[in-house]
C-alpha cells in the first residue's frame, strides 16, 4: 500500500519509476524531473507510442490495480 507524500524526492522517484517500468520491458525517453518548476515536484513522463501506452494499461492490470475501460462501464 503507498501513501501520500508530498516530499518524496523527484529525482527518486523518476528512478523508481524507471526502474519498475524497466521491470516490465517499458522505457520512457522521456521520463524526467520537470526542472522548470521545483516547488511542485513534479516528474515529466513525456509523450509516448499508443503500443507503449497499452504495454503500459497491460502491466497495470496485471498488477491486479487497474480495471479495463469496459469493466468499468
Amino acid at each position: 500500500m503507498t501513501t501520500k507524500n508530498p516530499d518524496v524526492d523527484p529525482f527518486a522517484a523518476v528512478e523508481s519509476l524507471r526502474a519498475a517500468l524497466a521491470g516490465v520491458g517499458i522505457v520512457l525517453p522521456s521520463l524526467a524531473v520537470d526542472i522548470a518548476s521545483p516547488a511542485l515536484r513534479l516528474v515529466e513522463l513525456g509523450r509516448v507510442r499508443a503500443d507503449v501506452a497499452v504495454r503500459m494499461a497491460e502491466a497495470l492490470r496485471e498488477s491486479g490495480r487497474v480495471a479495463r475501460v469496459e469493466d468499468s462501464r
